[in-house]
Order: structure tokens, then sequence, then C-alpha cells
């Protein structure tokens, strides 16, 4: 759902009491945390959160592969998701046989891209760790996927992403804005990750976003852009599209945001044609009749569907219903910018590598 059209905001204001009351459960639930009321879990291990402070799409999904290719070479490695939208309950550990309705869509695409690595799912990540450590007991570290407002367990090392054009600070709680915790939860982030900015951000909007995040001094900030591959075939991997100004394009999405691969589209292609889907969208045979009829609609002999990873996860099922159209995949990643890739790297794989325990904190 675009929640970003005049009429929903203008609905989502009318929401304000709401929003109000729920932020004042969060505030309430953090403060308990905070005075041990509620009890935190931590663990004698190395465990690295990726998340946010809003719902929608921040690119935790390219964070967590970014963080799988720079610790794999050196350490074994291990992600948890809760699983959303998955038709099962409680823990799984990833297999041969294992599908995207068993796991969930972001959790399978690591395992696709990842086969050698553990990808697990858990609602309780307190019960799932354990397991997880029992189930591969060489891991030497876990990667917690959209985790930081899970404050059951306390990571060691927490990774906070915000959009660029939407950071935190300018939101207000659920559901008259995105925010599912409070801007203060950020002080807990170890690293704090502006993503989706423009590739030639200038230093002067750099500097302006700092002010308004505010970051303790302990708190190191980066910038990252959107970088897209070349698209490859949803089962051919091997066999790869180079888009063109003479393409034109079917994008079938079912994601939080599309809106940075839409302009994507309209600065490397002639022309796309857009077919949305909600978040997660679990696609049926009748969406696949309907994607079909509208690619073959499109006249140019140049004509391609495209699809994100993650929708990708749950259109492979329809092995005979594709094998006659050229479906392919846009992979994506973060770009760090000015420069700051490697110190990024530095911080986390100093934090793995040194991990000590402290029971006191």
């Amino acid at each position: 759902m675009n929640f970003n059209t005049i009429f929903l905001k203008s609905f989502r204001v009318l929401l304000l009491p709401f929003a109000a009351l729920y932020g004042v459960i969060v505030v309430v639930r953090n403060w308990m945390f905070d005075k041990h009321y509620l009890k935190s879990a931590r663990f004698n291990f190395p465990l690295i959160c990726v998340g946010n402070l809003a719902v929608g799409g921040t690119g935790k999904s390219p964070m967590v592969e970014y963080l799988i290719e720079l610790l794999h070479p050196q350490f074994v490695i291990g992600t948890l998701s809760r699983g959303y939208k998955r038709k099962t309950k409680g823990y799984a550990l990833a297999n041969a046989s294992t599908t995207a309705l068993e796991i969930g869509d972001e959790p399978m695409q690591f395992h696709q891209k990842f086969p050698e690595i553990a990808v697990a799912v858990g609602e309780e990540r307190i019960v799932a760790i354990p397991q997880m450590l029992h189930d591969r007991s060489n891991l030497q570290a876990i990667i917690l996927d959209d985790a930081f407002q899970h404050r059951v367990v306390q990571a060691g090392f927490n990774i906070l992403l915000t959009e660029y054009s939407d950071i935190y600070t300018n939101d207000f709680f659920l559901p008259t804005g995105n925010l599912r915790d409070e801007w203060k939860s950020a002080k807990r982030a170890n690293i704090i990750v502006v993503t989706k900015c423009p590739s030639d951000l200038s230093q002067a909007n750099k500097y302006k976003t700092l002010r308004s995040l505010k970051p303790n001094t302990n708190q190191k900030v980066y910038f990252t852009s959107i970088e897209y591959g070349i698209p490859y075939h949803i089962y051919n991997k091997k066999d790869e599209w180079v888009l063109t100004s003479n393409d034109e394009v079917l994008l079938v999405c079912g994601i939080a945001n599309p809106k940075p691969l839409k302009e994507y589209l309209l600065n490397n292609t002639h022309v796309y044609y857009q077919k949305d889907f909600s978040d997660h969208h679990i696609f049926s045979i009748e969406d696949l009749n309907e994607i079909k009829n509208l690619f073959h609609n499109i006249s140019s002999k140049r004509k391609i569907i495209l699809t994100t990873e993650k929708d990708a996860v749950r259109l492979t099922k329809f092995t005979t219903e594709l094998e006659d159209i050229p479906l392919y995949v846009l992979p994506i990643k973060h770009r760090f910018l000015f420069d700051e890739g490697e110190q990024f790297n530095s911080q986390i794989l100093s934090f793995v590598s040194n991990f000590t325990f402290n029971p006191n904190l």
C-alpha cells in the first residue's frame, strides 16, 4: 500500500489519537526494559542485529547480504529472521527442500544466494538462537534480521537503518506515521546507516542529515546509495540482460518502497510498465496469467519482465508457466558513500574477531 498519496496522508492524520496511544505503549515498554522490569537476554556469542525504527523498506535485506559477503570468507556465520508471512510457525532451519512458504521470502533469498551458510527463522529469537547454535555448533556469528525492536534479546552489535528521504526524526508513530519505535531507541545502535541516498549526495546535505539525527559521540553514521546489478534470468543466472535505452520493461514487484527502482528504470530504459503487488505478496496462478498477458501486449521486440530478488523467490515455483517468457531478476546492494566502506567493514570485522562477553553490562 502506498502511504504517500494525499488521501492516505490525510486519513492517517485522523488516526493521531491511536498513534499517540501506540507511542505511549512503546515508550512505557522501552522504559521497563531500560529499568530492567522487563529482562533482556544476552549471549556469550557474537550477535549482529540489523533493523530500523520504521516499517517499510530501508534496505535491511541488502544490508544482511552485505554482511554475509563481508564475514563469510573469514567466519562461519548464519542468519536468523522472523520469517514474515510464512505459512509455518516456530523455529526452522533451511535445508535443500525448503520453500519460501516455509521460511518467508527474505530468508529464502538468503538461502538461495548463500546456500553454504545457516539460515533459520523463529518468532522467538530467545528460543531460536540456542536451537540454532545446537544445530550448527560451528557457528562463529549470527546476523539477526529485523530485530532491533525485539529487546528480549540484546545483540552485541546493532546496525540501525534509516532512509534518507524519510529519516526517523522526521517521522511519527504508527498509524499516523511509520515509526514502530521511538527516536530515543536509536541511541542503542552502534552504527546508523542512512540508506537510499542520492549517489551524488553533497557534504552539505550529509551534515544537514547528521544535525537532524544528532548521534551520540560514540555512534558512527554512514551513508549509502542503491547500486543495481545486471539483471539475470530467474532460473539460469548466467543468462544476463544488460538494460539499454531501447528496452521496454514490465516491472513486477511486491516490495514496501519501489520508488527508487522505478526511478532507475525511468532513467535506464526506453519505457517501463508496472504491475504492483503488496509487500510480501504470495503470487497465484491468476497473478501469473495477468502478468503474461500484460507482457504479450507489449509490442517491442526488446522486451523483458523484470522483478526484484525478494519477489523472485515467490515466483520460482511456477517453473512450467515461466519457461517461455524472459523473466529477469534485478540484484541490488548498498554502496557506501564518501569512501567510508572500509571503515564500516573494519568495525564489523573487529566486533566479531575481538568479541568478548561482559556479564556486567
